[in-house]
Parts: structure tokens; C-alpha cells; sequence
């Protein structure tokens, strides 16, 4: 009998140390706001889960387990359950640097002082603090290794501006959205500008209230994410509540009163089943022209242009410049109107799984404008239809033509949407994905013609004897009557789509190890869409010819990667992750890339040290590879000239032996330290280098040699072109430098709280290694792909420190925001200035460091009304710029006012842009904006 009533009190005593308990709970932050997809592990196991949308969870334990609570940004947790059964579990924000908060209310960290990478993360908040109209336009005055600026007359520029980060230019940062890849845009930048021979994606159409953070990883990710990921990712996330709807109206006008900006949107959001939601933003804008031009020098004109009409002289030109002293130009930052669409939502489809989706598109519809036509830039006398296209009320030439500026008028839609499946099965994470996504953007050019063409053939005639003449045997020395020409020309356009599937899957092994597996199959579509016969025949439309059939049609590639990431908590304050990525394209073939990294906090987690290197590639884009055109250009001390694309599958490339497009490779190694010593106060310092071998360039314009009598001659002649240009692994390069960020918050003055901010990048190095890589044809001609000009603007043509100090204050119902953005030097050597005998500049121009001041105020008027308002550099700083001696020989040229002049009109087109041509500068040139919006919370 004892030995039966001790075997049942043993077995008693084992089923309590081993009852499983179902538990449930919700964890939240310090503000009891719920954390969805905060992981919950039972220590010691496998066994766990995460939190749903509103934070809550269910798990089966032991009754005495203890369970491990981690969330991206907070503290890890640890809880014993001691038999309860609903629990409510709170996370501390105390391991990273706080954001700046400039409204009062709650926002995500800005930077993790704990994390293996540097990553900044930015809130809504914060972007809509800045007033600026556009989400990229607004990270430019939040992330100081950001930078973007309006450039003018740029053509297509003027639907989206470059970005890029670290100086590397936009094709090495890739843009996730919701961690999903977005399309690439359709425009690949051609100009001598920043950016030069790249292209990104169009982050500027995306509406900023449907944002609820943005991600920035500072650092080399191709191992995780694939192509275009040297520089950085950066992750927009999107809002995904249901609640705190709200709708917004704005409105903006510059210090000189133009440039007026109108806009309303709507965020609101609604429930589906129990833990589902959708979340959705509409946003409209317009955005009227703001123009900066400048005073155009008649003597410069007329050296440029003077002599084409018999017996014209100085005083005709500044007869014209008398009537219109910028010579008619319109530059600046062009009339925009823009509609934006964005959806994101999941819901439950099981107890572990769930669907999830999000869509978005835009539309942008730009206005601008080409170079004034001026009408001493023709004899009027070889071209008399002019007069009765144009006609004007000049004095000098014969039936009142004074000239018109053609315009250029685009048309952008962009869409992008996911569809995904998330499920736990047999403790796998799994997610499935399909993204689709394409920009597709066509042109339009009105008040301009084509001297070869006209609508009717039959309208063709010669003026000497009347007869109808042949299409083809139009040329300017016919000198045609065009009296059906047309004035509007349809110069077609560029497309490009993509479709994504992915899927990835991971596990957390143990409370130490954690691993991820997952694949990418993506295929991309590249369309250059044909113009109307009159926008490319002959020499094509003025100011912007359009695609020929023989460079238009589709082009496609596919290519599949996969990759393998583990991490490895050796210790409680060790982790190390690595991870493994391969990748094959369709077009040039495999590759393989990998990662490592580390953190380790130390002094009770106050500080972390923090380190990776990797390795990353990115492909040549379809647009590099394909595209193929004629573009005017305007070449220093020559005018406007006609230079011709050539893309490296064409017969053109083949005869001059132009080599094909291969992968970019990259080096990149980031050191740093995290840490916050005490309450409110954080910081962290990172080091970067980035090496990349193989650079994809867009050369510099190669034209004809001294022999002339070369290949590269026979095809400039063929193609009746000034030059020529090509795309081409040219260089190796290398970028390094230092990225801070430093946050003080909730210092006590008076009944309000006080807070700072201070972020800053430094360029250490930023220059090309080694001999550029020349093909053998232009070697022999002696001239390079990569010139001064060009390194100018790969390297220097961002700020090569900028740095952004703010200050917030939040008292009672209002809240101030004080920022200042430090924008250092950057330099140029523009095509046209003084060289000498070995085609070294001997002068060259940099931008004056200048600070930028922000102010802004937000009322909370009542519970549901916000109002804002902002003055963006209010203190109207202008960017200025001046020469810089770069031996004797340019001593000499500062010392002499004449030549001074003469150097300067080259780089200003004769001083017809208030700053430079193409060249851009460190930021914008619009001066003092007045930014108002009232906020309505439903």
C-alpha cells in the first residue's frame, strides 16, 4: 500500500513539473501601444510564436516556463509564466537612439545603437515636419548621406530627380517597399548632371501619409537582397492601422511668389474579420512653375552665335536681349501635377496564417520647357517658314519672327503591387510573395518643328522651281517651304515592368540560433516606345527628337537567386550572422556574394560594437544596355548640338569594338560603435568603404579626330552626329566616410520639453582607382570614356560633408522645430573651360558651404485639428558658386576680368541659368518657401 501511494505521489509530482499550460497575452510598448510580430519563445525550445495585429498571442508552455519576448528596436524580455495564464508584457525602448520628435507624439527609433548594421529608421512624423512637398525632397533634410536637387532643363529629368546615397548614384540603393523590391524607373539619366548614365527608382511619387516608417540600412546588403544594393536599402513601410484616419490639406508658395503648390489627402483605413485591416491614401497635388533664370550676356551670344544672318551684328542680339534679357529661357523647377494612389492590408485566413497585399499608383503629368530658340541662333533668310510658324514682333528680321521655346511635356505613370501568403507551419516562418510593378513614361513637344519634315509630302516643294520633291531627298539646302509642318511632335517614350516572385522561410532552432532561407525569381521588361515619324526623321523635332524604329522595341532578361542567412547569439551580449546569396542572369551570367556580421555590447548593453564585410554586385540595367538614340545637347562655346547614344549590342558598337556590359562587384566594410550612456542620451558613429571594380559608366561625348579619317569618324559621318557616347565598365572606384548620429531628448525648460539632434556624413575618400579602362578605338584617338568632367560628377558633384542639427520643443498644445542643414563644398569641371596641352583644366568652379535654416510650428487646435506651418530656408540662402585655380596658367585667367567672363559663359550657356547648366549644386536654388497644412483626424 505505501509503495502504491508513492508511485501515484510521483507520478503526481511529474505530471505537475510537466503540465503543459495554454497561455495567451499581449505585449505592448511603454506608451501600451501593441507590438504585431513581436516573436514569443518558450526559452530553452523551439516552441513559439508572434504576435498578431493587435499584439495579442497564444502559445501552448510548461506551467513553470519562461518565455523569451523579442521586437526589432526594444529590449529582449524575459517572463516566467509561474502558471498564469493571460499575461501582458511590456517592452523598452531603452537600446537605441530616439528620434527627433517634432510633434509630441510617439515615433519609432531613428537609430538602433545595438543592432549588427547601422540602420536609420525614420517616421511619418518627421517627414511631414520637414514642409517639403515630396517624400525624397523631404529625406534630403532628415538623412544626411541622402542628397536629390531640381535640376534645370533637363528634359525627362524633370519628371523625377536623381538620388542616391553616399555618393554612389541612384542605381546602388534599392528601394523596398513593405521589404518587397520596387520597379526601377523608365528614365535613364543622359545629361552631364548627377546622376549621369543611371537610373532609380521613382521614390518621389510615393505619398508621404501613406507612410508609416522609413528603414534605411547604411549598408552593403547584395548577399540579402540581391542587385543594386552596394550602397544601401531603403524600406518604406507602410501604414497599417486601421484607425486614426485623417485628411490634409497643403499649400506652399516661394519667397518670390511663383511656384505655388496645392494639395489635399486622405488616409484612413477599416477592419476586415477579426484581425484583418486595409489601410488606404489618396493624394492630390499641383505644383505651379517656379523660374530662375538669369541675365544673358549679349557679347557671349554673339560670339556663340553671331554671323548667322548676313550682316548681323552686337547690336541686333542685344536688340533682342533688350525685349527679353534672359534671352526667353524658362528654368527652374517645372509645373507638376501628380495623383497618388497606395492600398496596403492583410487578413487571417487560418489561426498561423494570413494574407497580405498592398498597390499603389501614380500619376504625374510635367510641364517645362527646352532653350529659348532665339532668332539669331538661324538665318532667317534659309529658313522663311519660320516666320509663319512663329511669328513675333522683331524689328530685325523679316516677317516679325523673334524666336519660340519649345516645350517638353511628360506623362508618368507608376504602379507597383504584392500580393503574399504568411504561415507558421511546423514551427516554420513562411512567406510567399508575388510583386508586380512597371513605369511607363511618354513625351510631348509643342511650339517647335523639324527642319527635314513636314506632315504632307505632297506639300513638299522646292522653292527654286515648284516642283514636288521626294521625302527622301529632304535636306535644309532645299530650302524648303514647310507650310503644314507641324508644331507637335510625339517623341514616344521608355517603359519598364517587372515581375518578383519570392519566398522565404525561417526558423528559430534554439534562443541562440536562428536560420533563413529563401529564393527570388524575377523577370524584367524594357521598352523603348517608337515616336511619330516627324519626332526622329531627319534631324527630328527641335529640342528633343524622338526614337527611331530601329532603337525602339522590347527587351526582356530573367534571372533567379537564391540565399542562405544564419545567426548565432554566442553569447547573451555576441551574435553573428552570415549569409550567402547566388544569382544567375539570363544576359551575362552568375554570380556569388556573401556577408558577415557582428555586434557585441558590453558595460551592462550601454555600447555595441558593430562590424560587417561583404561582398555585392550590380547588374547593368536593361536601359544601359538597350538604349540607342540622337540627343540634343548644349556643348559649351558650340550651342545646341546633336550627339548620338550608342548602346553596346548595335552593329555601330560591334564596328568599333565597344565590349559588352558585365556585372559591377563591390567590396564593402562598415565599422561602428552604438551606445547610451544615460537616460535621453544616444549615439552612434560608423565607418564605411566601399570598393567596386568594373563601374558602369555612360562615357564622356567622343567626337572626331585630327585624321578624320578613322572608324570612329566614318560613323559620326554616317550619322551626321557631333559625337557619340556608350555605356562601359570604365572604372574601379572607391568611397569611404563616416556617418554620426547623436539624439538628446526630454531635457525639462519650463512647462515644456527640449530635444536635439545632431547627423552628419563625411566623405573620406570618393575617386577612381586605377587607369580608366579605354576601348582600343578611342584610346587610339586619343581621348578617354572618362574624362574630368565626368569624374567631377561621379565623385564630387555631392556634398562632400553635410550635416543636420536639430533642435524640438513641445510645450502645452504647440510643438517647435529648429533644423539646420549644412551642405559642404562641391566641385566641377565643366566641359568648355581653359585646358591646357595635356587637357588638364586649369580652372575649375566649386559651391560655397552654406547652411540652410527650417522653422516650423504645429498647433494642436483641438483633439482632430493640426495645423502646421513651415518656413523652409528662411533665411534665403542661394547656392553660389566660384572659380578655383587649378595651376599658373589659371592664376592667370582669375587675374584677367575678360577671360573670367569668358570662362563663366561657357558654363552658364551665356549666363542663361541663374546658378549652372547641368552640372546641379548641393541644393535647391528656389530659395525661401512658405508651407502651410491643416491636418483633420477622424
Amino acid at each position: 500500500m505505501l509503495k502504491t501511494k508513492l508511485c501515484f505521489l510521483l507520478t503526481l509530482i511529474c505530471g505537475v513539473m510537466y503540465a503543459q499550460t495554454k497561455i495567451s497575452g499581449k505585449v505592448v510598448d511603454t506608451n501600451n501601444e501593441p507590438l504585431p510580430g513581436a516573436n514569443v519563445v518558450e526559452k530553452g525550445t523551439t516552441n513559439g510564436t508572434s504576435t498578431n495585429f493587435d499584439g495579442i498571442f497564444e502559445l501552448t508552455v510548461a506551467s513553470d516556463a519562461t518565455l523569451v519576448v523579442t521586437f526589432t528596436g526594444f529590449e529582449t524580455k524575459e517572463v516566467r509564466v509561474n502558471g498564469q495564464t493571460n499575461l501582458t508584457i511590456v517592452l523598452n525602448e531603452g537600446q537605441q537612439l530616439d528620434e527627433v520628435i517634432v510633434t509630441g507624439s510617439r515615433t519609432p527609433a531613428r537609430s538602433n545603437t545595438s543592432s549588427p548594421l547601422p540602420v536609420d529608421i525614420v517616421g511619418v512624423k518627421e517627414l511631414q515636419a520637414t514642409g517639403q512637398a515630396t517624400f525624397d525632397k523631404a529625406l534630403q533634410y532628415k538623412i544626411p548621406s541622402f542628397n536629390t536637387v531640381n535640376t534645370p532643363v533637363n528634359d525627362a529629368t524633370s519628371l523625377l530627380d536623381p538620388y542616391e546615397i553616399r555618393n554612389m548614384g541612384p542605381s546602388r540603393t534599392l528601394i523596398l517597399i513593405n521589404g518587397k523590391r520596387k520597379n526601377l524607373s523608365a528614365l535613364l539619366y543622359t545629361q552631364t548632371s548627377p546622376g549621369r548614365g543611371e537610373t532609380g527608382a521613382d521614390i518621389s511619387g510615393i505619398p508621404t501619409d501613406a507612410i508609416k516608417t522609413i528603414q534605411i540600412l547604411r549598408d552593403g546588403a547584395s548577399a540579402q537582397y540581391g542587385s543594386d544594393a552596394i550602397a544601401g536599402v531603403m524600406n518604406i513601410i507602410l501604414k497599417d492601422s486601421y484607425k486614426d484616419g485623417s485628411a490634409t490639406f497643403r499649400s506652399g508658395i516661394t519667397g518670390e511668389g511663383d511656384g505655388e503648390m496645392l494639395g489635399v489627402s486622405v488616409n484612413n483605413g477599416s477592419k476586415i474579420g477579426e484581425n484583418g485591416f486595409v489601410n488606404y491614401t489618396i493624394d492630390f497635388s499641383k505644383t505651379a512653375l517656379a523660374n530662375r533664370p538669369g541675365t544673358v550676356d549679349a557679347e557671349g551670344e554673339f560670339a556663340d552665335f553671331g554671323g548667322t544672318r548676313p550682316g548681323e551684328t552686337l547690336a541686333d542680339i542685344q536688340e533682342f536681349l533688350s525685349r527679353r534679357p534672359d534671352a526667353g529661357n524658362i528654368n527652374g523647377s517645372p509645373e507638376t501635377t501628380a495623383a497618388k494612389f497606395l492600398v496596403n492590408g492583410s487578413f487571417d485566413i487560418s489561426e498561423n496564417s494570413d494574407m497580405y497585399f498592398n498597390a499603389a499608383y501614380v500619376y504625374k503629368k510635367v510641364n517645362s520647357f527646352a532653350n529659348y530658340r532665339t532668332p539669331y541662333w538661324r538665318d532667317i533668310q534659309d529658313f522663311p517658314y519660320l516666320a509663319n510658324f512663329f511669328p513675333g514682333s522683331n524689328p530685325i528680321n523679316p516677317g516679325g519672327y523673334d524666336g519660340y521655346v519649345p516645350t517638353f511635356e511628360g506623362d508618368l505613370n507608376d504602379f507597383n503591387a504584392t500580393l503574399g501568403f504568411k504561415s507558421k507551419i511546423n514551427g516554420w516562418n513562411v512567406d510567399a510573395s508575388a510583386t508586380f510593378g512597371g513605369n511607363k513614361q511618354t513625351y510631348a513637344v509643342n511650339n517647335s518643328h523639324n527642319r527635314n519634315v513636314v506632315l504632307s509630302p505632297a506639300t513638299w516643294v522646292d522653292s527654286n522651281n515648284n516642283d514636288v520633291i521626294d521625302p527622301g531627298e529632304t535636306t535644309e539646302s532645299s530650302q524648303l517651304y514647310r507650310e503644314n509642318s507641324p508644331l507637335s511632335f510625339d517623341p514616344g517614350g521608355t517603359s519598364f515592368n517587372h515581375i518578383v516572385g519570392n519566398i522565404d522561410i525561417s526558423k528559430r532552432l534554439s534562443d541562440q540560433v536562428a536560420i533563413g532561407i529563401g529564393a527570388e525569381f524575377r523577370t524584367e521588361n524594357f521598352e523603348v516606345i517608337e515616336g511619330g515619324l516627324a519626332s526622329y526623321d531627319g534631324g527630328g523635332a527641335d529640342s528633343f527628337a524622338g526614337n527611331r524604329p530601329e532603337n525602339s522595341g522590347n527587351f526582356n532578361r530573367y534571372n533567379l537567386g537564391g540565399y542562405f542567412d544564419i545567426a548565432w547569439d554566442i553569447t547573451e551580449d555576441f551574435l553573428l550572422n552570415g549569409t550567402v546569396r547566388a544569382e544567375n542572369f539570363s544576359d551575362f551570367g552568375s554570380t556569388f556574394v556573401w556577408k558577415a556580421s557582428s555586434r557585441y555590447k558590453f558595460l551592462e548593453d550601454k555600447y555595441t560594437l558593430r562590424g560587417s564585410v561583404s561582398t555585392g554586385f550590380r547588374a547593368p540595367t536593361l536601359h544601359q544596355i538597350y538604349t540607342q538614340k540622337a540627343q540634343y545637347s548644349f556643348i559649351p562655346g558650340q550651342g545646341i548640338q546633336v550627339g548620338g547614344l550608342v548602346n553596346n549590342i548595335s552593329p555601330q558598337a560591334r564596328f568599333l569594338g565597344i565590349p559588352k556590359l558585365k556585372a559591377e562587384e563591390s567590396t564593402n566594410i562598415t565599422v561602428g560603435i552604438g551606445g547610451k550612456p544615460f537616460k535621453n542620451f544616444s549615439f552612434t558613429v560608423d565607418y564605411y568603404n566601399i570598393a567596386v571594380e568594373d563601374r558602369i559608366v555612360l562615357s564622356t561625348e567622343i567626337g572626331r579626330t585630327a585624321a578624320g579619317n578613322t572608324t570612329l569618324d566614318q560613323v559620326l559621318d554616317a550619322n551626321n552626329l557631333s559625337d557619340l557616347s556608350f555605356f562601359v565598365n570604365a572604372i574601379d572606384t572607391r568611397t569611404s566616410g563616416i556617418d554620426v548620429v547623436v539624439g538628446y531628448k526630454n531635457l525639462e525648460l519650463g512647462t515644456g520639453k527640449l530635444g536635439f539632434n545632431l547627423s552628419g556624413n563625411y566623405t573620406i575618400q570618393n575617386e577612381r582607382e586605377g587607369a580608366v579602362k579605354n576601348p582600343a578605338i578611342v584610346a587610339s584617338a586619343g581621348q578617354s570614356v572618362v574624362n574630368q568632367t565626368q569624374e567631377a560628377l561621379f565623385f564630387t558633384s555631392r556634398p562632400r560633408t553635410k550635416w543636420i542639427l536639430g533642435s524640438t520643443y513641445d510645450v502645452d498644445k504647440f510643438s517647435f522645430s529648429l533644423n539646420n542643414t549644412y551642405f559642404g563644398k562641391t566641385e566641377f569641371f565643366q566641359q568648355g573651360l581653359s585646358t591646357d596641352a595635356n587637357g588638364n583644366f586649369n580652372i575649375g568652379t566649386e559651391f560655397t558651404p552654406k547652411i540652410v535654416t527650417d522653422f516650423g510650428v504645429n498647433y494642436n487646435a483641438t483633439d482632430n485639428i493640426t495645423i502646421a506651418a513651415n518656413i523652409n530656408n528662411i533665411f534665403n540662402v542661394l547656392p553660389e558658386w566660384s572659380f578655383v585655380s587649378q595651376n599658373a596658367a589659371g592664376d592667370a585667367i582669375l587675374a584677367d576680368p575678360a577671360q573670367v567672363k569668358q570662362q563663366s559663359n561657357l558654363i552658364t550657356f551665356n549666363q542663361r541659368y541663374s546658378q549652372m547648366t547641368y552640372d546641379g549644386y548641393h541644393f535647391s536654388q528656389l530659395g525661401t518657401l512658405f508651407n502651410l497644412s491643416i491636418n483633420y483626424k477622424f
